[in-house]
């Protein structure tokens, strides 16, 4: 599967300078898909003196010539989309047709950048001087380097490179080793861009030999992250030593309300799928699910029938709609909350074990778990896997403060049929995103992102591009 990538150094693939390889495994078979070079110290430092290189070349094209570029790569993506689809399938274990989906929404980071380098607009702005203008003037930060975790191997991506093109920056991608396949597509389809040599570049390897010297350099400016708390609160420390300019997604424990006047049927239609899409390993799906008293039993009997129909299984199958989880780590993981919640008091509704049938493969069965209490690890802490923690709750103020109550702000969500109502929720729920009456929250045109413990800055929309840049102003006086 890999035999035609590698790292990808100053324009052209290469195996590692030591030669070291490394095995790539199916979560669905636990068998090794192939081998990708794995990165040094010095593969890393010449990545990095790569990129060094090619951002003096691509920041002194025009915006125009970078659109046209971004376009490029998004046309050679979407040629290449039965390649990338099965490649996200099969180093994830997502259904097949989520991994498209997945591809198509990366294609568009491309074309919506594209738009977005022929935008980053200056200003002027009148000077107290006689005869003075200041000009207000943005510039591509330098280097920019992104850190991306396996969820969503091609968008986590696209999320941070398309931006960081449209600026003017170079790039320094570090994928998950878990998942390294699909950025290998996603660089390759860059020359297209006929970028520079050195613009985009890729390391995969472990923390020592990849993560240490890109925070350690100086010549890196930008550094952006998808990945746990811990490691976003590390990456803050690491940077500080030479002042890096830093994004973060990190993780999520979204609240769900189910108010009273909800359409329940919309709701379930919509949330059954949502909390189940790619076995749960999402950080924006709801985890927490806070059902009005009055539509709790009708709410809970409708999930549990839905979630009966979900097939497990290779997602190379068209017909699977639930994959397994990554790796056994997060099997025992899946257990472990389960049996914690159980024993704190909470009635397992459905599932709750590794799913029989399968001689092989990660799977765990979609679970239901009800009379969650707020006081339980189900609850408290994000469960980024198939399961389901549903309690009840009898007023708003109610709800919203319980919902509130947790150190992350990532994502959240309410069913409502009333404007007033959708309106205060918006108003008063602690979290970067919230949707009403629906879960399609990333899009390349709006902000993506969270507050508190779910991280900084933002990904998508016009906001984006702003981290990859750098404000100048300049006063000119004339006599």
């Amino acid at each position: 599967m890999y035999d035609n990538f590698g790292l990808f150094i100053d324009g052209g693939w290469t195996a590692a300078s030591a030669g070291n390889t490394a095995p790539v495994f199916s979560p669905v078979t636990e068998r090794a898909l192939g081998q990708v070079p794995v990165a040094s110290v010095v593969d890393t430092e010449a990545a990095i003196a790569s990129a060094n290189a090619g951002f003096v070349a691509w920041r002194a094209k025009s915006a125009f010539e970078r659109a046209d570029a971004l376009h490029a790569i998004a046309d050679e993506m979407k040629r290449r989309t039965d390649e990338a689809a099965t490649m996200i399938s099969m180093e994830t274990g997502k259904p097949i047709a989520q991994a498209g989906r997945e591809w198509g929404l990366s294609i568009d980071q491309f074309r919506w950048f594209a738009e977005e380098a022929r935008r980053i607009y200056g200003r002027i702005v009148e000077s107290r001087v006689p005869g003075g203008r200041f000009e207000v003037h943005h510039e591509p930060v330098g280097i920019a380097a992104a850190f991306t975790a396996w969820n969503f191997p091609a968008a986590l991506i696209a999320r941070k490179l398309a931006p960081a093109l449209a600026a003017g920056c170079s790039s320094i991608i570090r994928p998950s080793s878990q998942t390294p396949g699909v950025a290998m597509v996603m660089v390759d389809c860059c020359r297209a861009g006929n970028l520079p040599a050195g613009t985009v570049n890729l390391v995969v390897g472990p923390t020592d030999a990849t993560y240490t010297p890109i925070m350690a350099s100086k010549a890196v400016r930008k550094v952006s992250l998808t990945g746990s708390t811990r490691v976003g609160q590390q990456m803050i420390r690491d940077a500080a030593a030479t002042l890096k300019k830093v994004s973060m997604e990190l993780g999520g424990n979204a609240p769900l309300i189910i108010y009273d006047d909800a359409d329940l049927e919309a709701a379930l239609n919509a949330a059954v799928p949502t909390k189940f899409a790619n076995a749960g390993q999402v950080c924006v799906t709801a985890d927490r699910f806070y059902i009005h008293e009055s539509l709790h039993d009708a709410f809970v009997a409708g999930f549990i029938d839905r979630t009966r129909a979900i097939k497990l299984g290779d997602g190379m199958d068209p017909t699977v709609t639930m994959g397994p989880l990554i790796n056994a780590g997060r099997l025992a993981e899946m257990e472990k909350i389960v049996a914690g919640a159980v024993k704190d008091g909470a009635t397992l509704a459905l599932g709750g074990a590794r799913a029989a049938g399968f001689n092989a493969g990660h799977f765990f069965e979609p679970t239901v778990l009800t009379e969650c209490r707020d006081d339980m690890a189900v609850m408290v802490e994000e469960n980024f896997g198939p399961i389901a923690a549903i309690t009840r709750f009898s007023t708003d103020d109610e709800v919203l403060a319980r919902a509130n109550a947790s150190d992350m702000g990532l994502s959240a969500y309410a069913f409502t049929q009333s404007p007033k109502r959708a309106r205060r929720t918006v108003a008063e729920l602690k979290a970067g995103m919230v949707g009403i009456n629906s879960f399609a929250m990333a899009a390349s045109e709006a902000p993506f992102g969270g507050t508190n413990h779910s991280g900084m800055g933002r990904e998508g929309g016009i906001e984006a591009i702003r981290d990859y840049l750098d404000v100048k102003s300049s006063q000119m006086v004339w006599a």
